[in-house]
This record gives structure tokens, sequence and C-alpha cells, in this order.
């Protein structure tokens, strides 16, 4: 068995903690200066997960767009991108979104028992459906994927998955970038939701890093002792 992946949780939200609008299309919250920043963190990882609703609403492509840094990638002996992860209860996902269409690398779906085979109908050709029990808990996927050799796992969203990784306590780093709006509409999703959570006003996590990015704010936390300081 290989050793728990190292976790990086990665967010973008308003000053009112949201990741998007309640309209039509995607809200940009970043600007092209940190989007670079996080293709370089990505090209640092060796997988890359999202949700299902992720999947299905905001269709990323999960790539490394730097050819400098899939090149650099291939030379230390590694695929160009990250494998590409998701997770899903329901099954339902379009075997024509970017996740499954874009890059040549590994990409896995993760689900409970009983969804295997309409998932495996569904996106089985494009991706390798893996099974891990009734539910899909955060910290069986996390055991799994570092028996596939992952040993750091970059998490993009969206809420649902960021407030199971962080109310399991098996996150050891989380980047949060601010942008300097309001969404002002409690229809829209935010960064996470309700749970019960590790870091709280009896043991707040550490701040290891703040700085400016064009007009965006990144706020780099450590949340294990794993955590480069």
């Amino acid at each position: 068995m290989g050793e728990r992946p190292y976790v990086l949780l990665s967010c973008s939200v308003s000053l009112d903690g949201y990741l998007d609008s309640a309209g039509e299309g995607r809200l940009l919250l970043s600007n092209d200066a940190d989007f670079d920043r996080v293709d370089e963190v990505r090209a640092g990882c060796d997988a890359i997960l999202v949700g299902a609703a992720t999947v299905r609403n905001d269709d990323p492509r999960l790539l490394v767009r730097s050819e400098e840094r899939r090149r650099r990638r291939l030379a230390d002996g590694r695929p160009a991108g990250p494998v590409k992860v998701t997770l899903t209860s329901r099954g339902d996902l379009d075997p024509d979104a970017r996740f499954f269409t874009l890059g040549d690398g590994e990409k896995l779906v993760y689900c409970p028992d009983p969804t295997v085979p309409e998932l495996e109908d569904r996106v089985g050709s494009r991706a390798k459906v893996v099974s891990l029990g009734p539910e899909v808990r955060m910290a069986d996927l996390v055991t799994d994927l570092g028996t596939r050799g992952v040993r750091r796992l970059m998490v993009e969203g969206g809420g649902t998955v960021h407030t199971q990784f962080l109310t399991a306590g098996i996150a050891d780093e989380l980047h949060l970038v601010v942008a300097p709006l309001f969404v002002g509409d409690s229809r829209a999703r935010r960064f996470v939701g309700d749970g019960t959570f590790p870091w709280c006003e009896q043991h707040r996590a550490e701040l290891v890093e703040s700085r400016a990015i064009g007009d965006v704010a990144l706020l780099r936390y450590a949340l294990s002792d794993r955590c480069v300081r």
C-alpha cells in the first residue's frame, strides 16, 4: 500500500465566499496571472480531482496548459499532465465532457458499487471506473490513489467535494484566492457547505503565505503538519 497522497485544495471565491454566480455562464473570479500560478501548481501534482457537478457545470479541461511545463514533466519521466479524477454517486456523467475527451493521460471515476454497471456503459471506454464499496468516502479514495502511485493530489472543487475533504480532516494545504467582488445571491454555490470542520475557534488554521496577484489575493493555509511552511 502506498503512502497517503499529499492533498492540496485549490479554490477561488468572491468576497462573500461564493464559487460562482447563480446565473448562466461561469463567473471568472481570477485573472491571467493567477491562472498561470494554478497551472504551475497543477504541473507539480500527480492527480487533479473535481466532483461530478463540476464536470457537468463547468466542463473543465484539467490540463497543464504550459508547453514548457508539459515538456518538463515528460523529461522527468512523468506523463504530460496529471491523472484526472472525479467521483459520482449517481453516475450521470457525459462521456463527451472535456474531462474525458481531452488529454492522453489516465482518467479515474470513483463511485459506489451499485453505480458501476451504468458508469462502465457510459464512460468505460474513456476512463477507468473504480468502485469503493457502498459509498465513496474521501479517505478511501485518497488511499486508493496512493496505491496507484499518486503522491500529490490537487482538489479543485466544487463546494461539496471541498466540504467532504475538509470535514474528513485529510487536507494538508489550502490555496484560497479571493476576488474583489461580491455575488450577493444565496442561490449561488459556496466554497463549503455545512459540516464539522477540524479548524474552528479552538483550532485555527495556520496562514503560511498571503500575497497579491494582480487584483486577487492568494491565502495559503497549512492544514496539517505535512504542509511546507
